[in-house]
């Protein structure tokens, strides 16, 4: 006799699987996939619309199939699909896509990141030598780097008519963040980039000093830090 768990693994594949069934489990199997279809387009709006609809709908089967949700919250569904996007070939000649992707769901989860208090800059002189200071960012700001003008090409698709973009026109850093219920993509330079990625690994200011001075010669560092910081950027260590 099956055991519980077998007998849901076996459900859960003749769910997902592409063989034929019963006609309540069809109708059942289309419910599915037609709700989780429609999860992940709310998500990749711009993915949707740089593959077109139907493409989409085969693509999100496809990705179902081999990524099916394992939690009650749509909100963790979709986590794969930049790099399940990479792996096709028919997307080839959009080689943005993973990246456009990869901003879509950062986009999406700032939005249901948790709450924090921002840092009290008053406080700092209290935690040592400036340069041996470590911030946390915030739980709802993510960081993006691409070779491809990524930003660029979402804010072209949040009009009805789409403005073209030159995607060989190059690389974008891009922070994503959520202030209050409002969110916002900004463009980053290099250094600003290399300052916040290096904070976010937990090492101390002088050395996302470095690492930003590396990235970007002429950095203004004490501009970028004074707007990270009004920004709300970064959080105390023990309430996040």
């Amino acid at each position: 006799m099956l055991s519980l768990r077998e007998r849901q693994q076996a459900f859960a594949a003749s769910l997902l699987g592409s063989e034929a069934v019963s006609g309540g489990l069809q109708v059942y199997r289309n419910n599915v996939f037609t709700s989780l279809t429609e999860a992940l387009a709310a998500v990749y709006p711009v993915v949707k619309r740089l593959v077109g609809e139907p493409f989409f709908s085969q693509l999100a089967r496809r990705y179902i199939r081999r990524h099916p949700s394992r939690s009650g919250n749509l909100h963790e569904f979709g986590a794969e699909l930049p790099a399940f996007v990479a792996t096709l070939s028919e997307t080839s000649a959009l080689p943005y896509l993973p990246d456009v992707a990869a901003l879509e769901w950062s986009y999406d989860q700032v939005f249901h990141a948790a709450h924090a208090e921002p840092l009290d800059v008053r406080r700092l002189a209290e935690r040592g030598p400036v340069e041996a200071l470590r911030f946390r960012l915030h739980p709802a700001a993510r960081l993006l780097a691409s070779r491809y003008p990524v930003g660029t090409i979402w804010q072209a698709h949040q009009q009805e008519d789409v403005a073209t973009v030159d995607a060989g026109a190059g690389g974008e850093w891009l922070l994503v963040q959520r202030r209050g219920l409002e969110r916002r993509i900004e463009r980053l330079s290099p250094g600003e980039f290399a300052l916040l990625s290096a904070l976010a690994q937990a090492t101390t200011l002088g050395e996302a000093c470095a690492a930003a001075a590396a990235a970007e010669a002429d950095v203004d560092l004490a501009a970028a830090m004074a707007r990270f910081v009004t920004q709300s950027i970064f959080v105390e260590e023990n309430r996040c």
